[in-house]
């Protein structure tokens, strides 16, 4: 382009969540005089919506087509939400940048926690959600929700309550149909939730040094603890697992990990100390020690 500015193409599916964060991301980048034009991919995920993500293959369902367009050249780097994006990195792709976390927890629409009947319906597509609602809820039932945020809101009066992450509704400009949002000790988020992931390949050194520009350091070393957690433990959305770390001023990091029975009778949490220079180390030892310390490898069996 004529004027000095660049222009570079996003891999973003296409619901209105993600072209969110694409204009999002895109508005970071503006500054440094970067034009982002979005190349929309339909992923299997978005297609197939009669069936619960885990049964369809897991976190890879977002993203696969998404990287896809990547590494064949249709676009420069892709914009995921991190949560959906598999705890290992798909060959010929680097994590290339987190920009700032946004809200990381849970939210409840249609009621509160405390205001759930005995025996209401609570919907969910996440194992992880389900668990942790019937450990503290065990009165609670479940079915499974799918579909984008406005199909999921509009199925809400047929349910007690639906959970949903926070950082979508408030991205939405929806966050008022919150009834509560829950504590990260009440309910551990999704590794990710709330922050986004930027993909690009690896050795395009060009987009690479573009993308990191917009890097937001502790955002990253959580990001990258909880995914280190994530590996360590050989599951994505199949498994109930979350994580949720938070970074210091002076660069302490605090990690939360959690690992559940599907049914929600045993659900084991535990925390780890260190320093962001090793995130995703202190990741992996969360998850060690809650296989081999705290019986969670007998919930993998």
């Amino acid at each position: 382009m004529g004027d000095g500015s660049v222009e570079l193409r996003a891999a973003t599916r296409g619901s209105p969540l993600a072209l969110w964060q694409v204009e999002h991301f895109s508005s970071l980048l503006a500054p440094a005089g970067v034009e982002v034009e979005p190349v929309v991919v339909e992923t299997s995920g978005d297609v197939v919506l009669d069936r619960p993500i885990w049964e369809i293959g897991g976190k890879g369902v977002f993203v696969k087509e998404v990287q896809a367009a990547v590494l064949d050249g249709r676009a420069d780097f892709a914009v995921h939400s991190a949560k959906d994006l598999p705890s290992v990195e798909a060959p010929g792709l680097v994590l290339a940048c987190v920009p700032e976390r946004g809200e990381p927890r849970d939210a409840l629409v249609g009621s509160t926690l405390a205001g759930l009947p005995t025996g209401a319906l609570v919907a969910t597509g996440s194992v992880r959600r389900r668990a942790q609602l019937a450990w503290l809820r065990p009165d609670l039932t479940f079915t499974g929700l799918r579909g984008n945020i406005a199909t999921r809101l509009a199925k809400a009066p047929d349910f007690g309550a639906i959970v949903m992450a926070a950082a979508a509704l408030e991205r939405l400009g929806l966050a008022d149909r919150a009834a509560e949002v829950l504590e990260p000790s009440v309910m551990l988020p999704q590794v990710g939730q709330g922050a986004l992931a930027i993909e690009a390949r690896d050795g395009d050194t060009a987009v690479l040094e573009a993308l990191a520009a917009i890097e937001h350091r502790s955002s990253r070393v959580a990001v990258d603890a909880e995914r280190g957690f994530l590996a360590e433990l050989g599951g994505d959305c199949d498994l109930p697992a979350g994580a949720h770390a938070t970074v210091a001023d002076d660069g302490s990091l605090v990690l939360e990990g959690l690992l559940a029975s599907l049914d929600g009778h045993v659900v084991l949490r535990e925390t780890r100390t260190g320093a962001s220079s090793d995130a995703a180390a202190v990741g992996h030892a969360l998850a060690r020690a809650l296989l081999d310390d705290h019986g969670g490898a007998a919930l993998l069996a």
